[in-house]
C-alpha cells in the first residue's frame, strides 16, 4: 500500500493549496480579531504636554470600515484564495504604520511644539494582530511556493520609507527622540557595547567548559548546576548581590579601581550578563558535541585523524548549528537584563525606560523599550539566518 505525497516532481512548481489547513486558518483569524476590534478603539492620544491629560481620537468612520474589512480579507482569502494571503497580510501591517503616521499628523495640526500624540490602543492591537496575520501569511506562502516566500516581507520597505520619509515625525515618540538625540545615541550604544560584551565574555568561559563537559557526566552535571542556579537569580536580585563584592575589590585592589571596577556602573553589570547568558551557552554547548554521531566520529579515526583533529575538522562544524541556537537565545535574554543595568548606573536604553517610570510619560519608556525590542528581533533574525545558512552547508538544514 502506498501513501500519496504532495511533493512536487523535481523541476515542477508547488501547486498553490485550494483551502488551508484548519490550524493555518486559526492563526489568520487571531491576527484578524485584534484589528476588528482596533477600529472601534481610539488610535491617538492628544495632550497639550507631555505629562498632561488629553483626548482620545478615533479613526474617521470611513478609515473604520477600510480597515474592518481589510482585517476580514485576510483571514477569506485563506480560505477561498490562499495566494492572496502573503499579499494582504503584510498591507495591512503597513496600512497601520501609515495610519499611526497619518493620524498623529493629524491630530497636532495646529498644535504646540509641546503637545504629543501618542499611540492609544487601537494602534498597538492593530498592529498585534497584523504582526500575527503576517506570521501565519509567511506560513502559507512556504506552502505556496518559493516565488511567494518574500510577499509577506512586503511590509518593510514599506516601513523604511515611512521612517526615512519623516512620516512619523509628529508621533510622540519621534518627538522625545528629536529632544534626546544626542542622549539616545550614547545610551543605544552603550547598550549594544554591553550586550555584545557580556555575549563575548560568555563565549570565552562557556565555549571551553562545554568542551570539557561534554565528555564528562559529572562535570557536565556540575556545571549545568551552577549555571541554572544562577540563572534562578532574578537580574536585579543579581545586580543587587554584585555590589558589596565588587566594592570590596575594587578598595582591596586600587589598581581595579583605576580601571572602572567598581561597586555601580559598567562592572556589575557585564559580570550579571555574563553569568546570565552561561546557561544557554553552556547548555547548548554540551548537546550539540554530544549530538555529533559516533559513526562519524569513529569514521574520522579511522582516516587517521588526531584528536584534536577530529574535534576541529568534524565533531565542532557539525555541531556549531546547534550551539549556535544557545548563542541567539543567549543575545536575545541579554538585550532585556541589559535594560535593567540603569538601576546600578551601567546606562543604557533601560535610561529612557526608567525616567519615563518615574516621570509618568509613557513616550520616554517606548523610547527605550521600542529600540530594546528591535534589536532583540534584529539578534535573533541574524543568528537564526547564520545558524540556517551553517545548516544548509553541513547538510543539517
Amino acid at each position: 500500500m502506498t501513501t500519496a505525497t504532495n511533493t512536487p516532481p523535481p523541476g515542477r512548481a508547488a501547486r498553490p493549496p485550494a483551502r488551508l489547513p484548519g490550524d493555518l486558518q486559526l492563526v489568520l483569524w487571531l491576527g484578524a480579531a485584534p484589528m476588528l476590534l482596533a477600529c472601534l478603539l481610539p488610535w491617538v492620544l492628544l495632550r497639550p504636554n507631555r505629562l498632561a491629560q488629553g483626548e482620545y481620537l478615533h479613526l474617521p468612520p470611513a478609515l473604520a470600515v477600510l480597515g474592518g474589512l481589510l482585517a476580514l480579507a485576510t483571514p477569506l482569502a485563506g480560505r477561498f484564495m490562499p495566494a492572496g494571503v502573503p499579499v494582504l497580510a503584510p498591507a495591512a501591517l503597513g496600512l497601520g504604520l501609515w495610519w499611526l503616521g497619518d493620524r498623529t499628523a493629524a491630530a497636532m495640526q495646529g498644535q504646540s511644539e509641546i503637545a504629543r500624540a501618542s499611540a492609544s490602543s487601537g494602534v498597538w492591537l492593530w498592529l498585534l494582530g497584523a504582526a500575527v496575520a503576517v506570521y501565519g501569511a509567511g506560513m502559507v506562502a512556504a506552502r505556496l511556493g518559493r516565488w511567494a516566500r518574500p510577499l509577506p516581507w512586503l511590509w518593510l520597505p514599506v516601513a523604511a520609507a515611512l521612517l526615512l520619509s519623516g512620516h512619523f515625525s509628529d508621533w510622540s515618540v519621534t518627538r522625545e527622540l528629536s529632544v534626546q538625540q544626542a542622549r539616545f545615541g550614547q545610551e543605544l550604544g552603550q547598550h549594544v557595547r554591553l550586550v555584545l560584551s557580556g555575549l563575548g565574555l560568555a563565549l570565552l568561559i562557556g565555549a571551553p567548559l562545554a568542551v570539557w563537559a561534554s565528555g564528562r557526566e559529572r562535570v557536565a552535571g556540575a556545571v549545568l548546576g551552577v549555571a541554572n542556579a544562577i540563572q534562578t537569580v532574578p537580574s536585579l536580585a543579581l545586580l543587587g548581590l554584585l555590589i558589596a563584592p565588587l566594592s570590596a575589590l575594587s578598595n582591596a585592589v586600587p589598581g581595579l579601581r583605576e580601571l572602572g571596577v567598581s561597586g555601580i556602573g559598567t562592572a556589575p553589570a557585564l559580570t550579571a550578563l555574563t553569568l546570565y547568558a552561561l546557561l544557554p551557552v553552556l547548555r547548548n554547548g554540551v548537546v550539540a558535541l554530544r549530538g555529533v554521531s559516533p559513526g562519524v566520529l569513529d569514521a574520522a579515526r579511522g582516516m587517521g585523524m588526531s584528536g584534536a583533529q577530529r574535534f576541529w575538522r568534524v565533531q565542532l562544524p557539525l555541531a556549531l548549528p546547534v550551539w549556535l541556537s544557545g548563542v541567539r537565545q543567549a543575545a536575545v535574554l541579554l538585550v532585556g537584563v541589559a535594560s535593567v543595568a540603569q538601576l546600578i548606573g551601567a546606562g543604557g536604553l533601560g535610561y529612557f525606560i526608567f525616567s519615563g517610570l518615574q516621570s509618568g510619560a509613557g513616550d520616554l519608556i517606548l523610547l527605550g523599550a521600542v529600540p530594546a525590542a528591535l534589536l532583540a528581533v534584529l539578534l535573533d533574525q541574524g543568528l537564526r539566518a547564520l545558524e540556517q545558512v551553517l545548516g544548509n552547508a553541513l547538510g543539517r538544514a
